[in-house]
Formats: C-alpha cells, structure tokens, sequence
C-alpha cells in the first residue's frame, strides 16, 4: 500500500520545494516563480501586432522616410514658425490698430475727421509691420532651438530658455545699435565712424543683455506652463 501510494504522488524535485525543518511540510520556492514570472527565465514573447489582434504595420517606403525628415529638419521648422508668426502679427497688429482711436489721423491736422481710405490704410501698414516682426522673431526662436535641441540631443525646457536668451540677445542689440544709428547720422549729422561705434556698441549689448534676459525668463515661464 504504502509503494502504491509513492507511485501515485511522485516527490516533488528538490529544486521547486524545500522541506520546513519546523513543521516537516514541504514548501514552494516563489523565487523560481518570480524568476519565471518577471526574472532571467521568464519567456520572450512574440510582440507583432498580428498576434496581439492588431493590424499590422507596412514598412515605410523612401518617399515616406524623406518626407519626415524634411519635416523633421530645422529648416521646415523655421519656415513654419515664419508663416505662423506672420500671420498671428499681421492679425495682432489689425486688432491693435482697430482700438487706437488716433490710427489715420494726419499730424499736419489731426483735428481733420480721416477717411475710412486712409483708416484702412492705416491698420494695413500697421498689420504688415507686426506680421514682419512677427515672423522674423519666430523663424529665429524656431530656427535656434531645432539647433540647439540637435546639438544637446535632449528635448527638455533649457532649449527653449537657450533660443529666448538667443533670440532676445540679436534682437536687442541690433534693435537698439540701429535707433543710435539713425539718431546720430539723421538728426545730429555725425559722420566719425569710429564715434558712432564707440556709442552704438556698448548701448546694444546692454539692449542684448536685457533682450536676452527677458525672452529667457518668458521662455521659461512659457515652457513651465506648458510642461
């Protein structure tokens, strides 16, 4: 009886269970389970989606892969962010020229009523000064940061502080290095060349210097919002 009963309920292998010294109970090793489970041991499964009852994905053909990545590269991002920023300018100056009660006045008569002519040709030149503005400070804030994020290799926050600091800093200084100019050559009649660029240097990289601090922390408070 007692070979019958060995037969019918074979020992189990020494090792899956370990014999409890205190009770005399054989007991499973969950470590061999784990390792099954999430361990070394545990088997590759077929990951296709044909598999899992999902379709499955053709291969991209080359037309496919080049369209991506010129639309991937920094110069159809540039030319993007051109387009956008013209367009939200040439809006955003329309709107700001709507609200401006002096936009057609005449200042040889401002107490003349203008006409809805000049009024419009007010808001269009006024729309396509922002739009220009616009689209250059995107095409270079995109521009930069597709630079940057290529040569840091990582697409995080800092680019976008990077490309305001950037972005802001040429602003600035050309900005403020072209107001100095045409105020000493026009209005004060200077023709030192050597004048003009002991005046009009240090005033534009203290304009960088703001430029770029501003855009910078904008760019930051931006990115954190977002992010």
């Amino acid at each position: 009886m007692a070979a019958s009963t060995d037969t019918g309920n074979p020992a189990p292998s020494d090792s899956h269970v370990s014999t409890d010294p205190a009770t005399g109970c054989s007991t499973l090793q969950y470590s061999m389970i784990l390792d099954h489970l999430i361990g070394d041991r545990r088997p590759v499964k077929d990951l296709n989606p044909a598999v899992m009852g999902g379709l499955p994905m053709p291969s991209k053909s080359d037309e496919q892969k080049m369209i991506e990545r010129g639309m991937e590269s920094c110069a159809f991002k540039s030319v993007l962010a051109c387009v956008g920023g013209f367009v939200l300018g040439g809006a955003f100056g329309i709107f700001t020229a709507g609200i401006d009660t002096n936009v057609g006045l005449d200042p040889k008569d401002p107490l003349r009523t203008p006409t809805a002519r000049e009024v419009l040709k007010d808001m269009g030149q006024r729309g396509m000064s922002y739009a220009k503005n616009f689209a250059i400070v995107g095409a270079m804030f995109s521009c930069t940061e597709c630079i940057i994020e290529s040569h840091r290799g990582k697409s995080d926050w800092k680019n976008a502080v990077y490309s305001g600091c950037v972005t802001g800093g040429a602003i600035g200084f050309r900005g403020m290095q072209q107001l100095y100019f045409n105020v000493l050559i026009q209005r004060y009649r200077v023709r030192n060349i050597c004048l003009i660029i002991n005046i009009c240097l240090p005033a534009g990289l203290k304009a960088g210097v703001l430029g770029c601090g501003g855009f910078a922390a904008f760019s930051a408070a931006i990115e954190y919002y977002l992010r």
